[in-house]
């Protein structure tokens, strides 16, 4: 099995230490380079092929939101967005440059480790108490999104989606194959012109697309 080739950016030294660590004890995982922003990830990175960045929102000289916008259009690898501040414009600035999820620092290891993998194998993922403040400013949940086009079943989907459930997870909830779940969400991500399932959830739970 490869390893996951990742790459920590964030301007404290303390916390780049202390995740290389947490990861480079964990067979699964190769950390590659650590940077100090995100022009130093950027650079690193074109000559490493990294699977994952690490990517801490504020930094000097490239912040990670600027940064998260190179790495996805130049096809770099894939953004985890960690921070400690929980700030729905910067969820909404981040998501829309192309980054896969978005947690905030105070994660214990095997958590980290998880939405590392989750995000490699293509899962988006989301601290679920930043969709909950995604919603604070909707009347009513999901009142803006659109259901029409959608049967009963892609709207079961989303719902799942939307409530942080997993592939595996939706599947045994509904009865289905995984194939057959990822095949439903692939068809409405395309649908929707959304990049990722985390974007879908943002969407049904707030009524607005990334941009927007």
């Amino acid at each position: 099995m490869d390893k996951i080739k990742v790459i920590i950016a964030d301007d404290s030294d303390f916390v780049r230490d202390g995740m290389r660590i947490i990861l480079s004890v964990d067979e699964e995982f190769e950390v590659i380079g650590c940077a100090s922003n995100g022009r130093e990830a950027i650079e690193f990175a074109k000559d490493n092929a990294p699977d994952i960045f690490l990517m801490d929102i504020q930094m000097p000289e490239m912040d990670g939101i600027e940064a998260t916008k190179y790495i996805v259009e130049n096809n770099l690898g894939k953004v985890l967005i960690l921070t400690t501040f929980d700030d729905d414009e910067l969820v909404q600035q981040a998501l829309s440059n192309g980054a896969k999820g978005y947690l905030i620092k105070n994660h214990t290891p095997e958590h980290l480790k998880q939405m590392i993998k989750s995000v490699y194998n293509g899962t988006g993922v989301m601290e679920e108490n930043i969709l909950e403040n995604l919603t604070k400013n909707s009347e009513v949940k999901s009142s803006s999104f659109n259901e029409e086009g959608y049967t009963a079943r892609e709207m079961d989907i989303i719902k799942a989606v939307a409530d942080g459930l997993s592939n595996k997870e939706i599947a045994n909830k509904l009865f289905i194959s995984e194939g057959t779940v990822k095949n439903y969400i692939t068809s409405i991500l395309a649908k929707e012109n959304l990049s990722h399932r985390t974007a879908l959830a943002v969407y049904y739970l707030t009524g607005k697309k990334q941009g927007e």
